[in-house]
């Protein structure tokens, strides 16, 4: 009779800080299974350069934190890691993707293979949270998160590309549970690898923690002054400044609102500066909002969260999104939200966000400007937003995890796993 209470291995082999914001956000999350009240066993199998800190301290009694073995050069994992450092700088594709990813540019290689790591830990069952996978003997799950290289392969390198169409549908069908985080995921991972619809679970990521003590937050005032924020009221954009992320419009968004109306816009960007920073610098300085664009790098998250509660809206103009943090945590702070109309972002808003479309800046300035001169408007989405919020329950998503990683080990689901499988 095979045991009910499982041991399950995470595989958390990121180093925090280098732009991986997301996958941070995704591994914190994936923590509060601990807050459930069962007996399973959780590993989050750290780099084998980091002890993480950022990562242990949410950690509960039955989650352990243990950190890979150096790979060898010689081994699958050692090349993999020397390839990925080889990668050299961005070179622009052409733009039909489907010559670029035809089978005879890409001879896909095998996944890697386990060396007796994973399989030494002694689990039931692991999950391979983001794109990375290694082949094991070990029934797994896998979260591809998107497919935004097909989608915008002039975001990407070739090698980059190559890497991912490598990996992804290998991975896919090596894996028992696929994860996808919205129905416009999973369609997109049919569309592209064919793979059943059956295999790939639905599990939208819930909100997390985002709140902290009011009194123990910084000012409006020490805010601007560290910052050096121009002035209030402003709009909020916590992003990376990857190119999808699609600073450059809404910089030009803001300029035509001055310019055509003569609305100040007040804008404050934070997250991790990427080497595209220095093209949005450079547009900033020829459009000369040098006084109400603001980029701040990455704040301390008490800091962020401060900037939510003090922003009048928050903008969230991406181009492409397989579930957006920022909609959550701004839900969270009790602001309203503009965004944009794309992939998966109408499914995970509702009627809870004022929508536009992300590559016309006229339509980005005028939503800037309805939710500038429209009080009403923000009040109203702000009541949607508390509302919508309670839909993504973060111990629903955490149970509805744990009851994939039971199915994929072959044990008797319980009534509350079936539920939420069925979600």
């Amino acid at each position: 009779m095979k045991k009910t209470n499982l041991r399950i291995a995470i595989n958390a082999q990121i180093l925090p800080g280098t732009g991986a914001g997301g996958i941070e956000t995704v591994l914190r999350f994936l923590t509060k299974l601990g807050r459930l009240e069962d007996n399973e066993e959780y590993l989050f199998i750290g780099h084998w350069n980091d002890d993480s800190d950022w990562l242990k301290s949410h950690l509960s009694g039955r989650q352990t934190w243990v950190r890979a073995p150096r790979p060898e050069p010689s081994s699958a994992a050692g090349r993999m890691e020397t390839i990925k450092r080889a990668i050299g700088p961005l070179r622009p594709l052409a733009r039909n993707v489907k010559q670029r990813l035809s089978k005879a540019s890409f001879r896909q290689p095998t996944l890697p293979i386990s060396d007796g790591f994973y399989e030494s830990l002694g689990c039931d069952v692991i999950h391979f949270p983001y794109q990375d996978f290694v082949q094991t003997q070990i029934p797994s799950l896998y979260n591809p998160h998107d497919l935004q290289h097909l989608h915008y392969p002039q975001y990407f390198t070739a090698e980059e590309i190559q890497r991912r169409e490598a990996i992804y549908p290998e991975a896919c069908r090596a894996a028992h549970t696929v994860v996808a985080g919205s129905k416009f995921v999973l369609q997109d991972l049919v569309g592209a690898y064919g793979l059943p619809s059956d295999k790939i679970q639905v599990i939208p990521w819930g909100p997390a923690d985002a709140k902290f003590d009011e009194s123990t937050e910084p000012s409006s005032g020490q805010l601007l002054e560290k910052y050096d924020i121009p002035s209030e009221p402003f709009a909020l954009y916590p992003a990376v400044t990857w190119e999808h992320k699609n600073h450059l419009r809404l910089v030009e968004a803001v300029a035509l609102l001055r310019d055509r109306d003569q609305l100040q816009a007040n804008l404050v960007c934070t997250g991790h500066k990427t080497a595209f920073f220095e093209a949005i610098e450079k547009r900033i300085k020829e459009l000369h909002l040098e006084h109400q664009i603001k980029f701040t790098g990455v704040v301390e998250q008490r800091e962020l969260s401060a900037l939510y509660r003090h922003a009048q809206f928050v903008i969230i103009p991406t181009l492409f999104e397989a579930a957006s943090a920022p909609v959550f945590e701004s839900w969270h702070h009790n602001v309203a939200i503009t965004c944009s109309a794309v992939t998966s972002i109408p499914e995970q808003v509702g009627d809870a966000a004022l929508l536009f479309d992300p590559l016309s800046v006229d339509d980005i300035g005028d939503a800037i400007k309805r939710m500038l001169v429209d009080p009403i408007l923000r009040a109203d989405l702000t009541s949607r937003g508390r509302a919508r919020i309670l839909r993504f329950d973060p111990e629903r998503t955490a149970k509805s995890y744990r009851a994939a990683y039971r199915r994929a080990a072959g044990v008797k689901l319980h009534d509350e796993d079936i539920y939420h499988l069925s979600l």
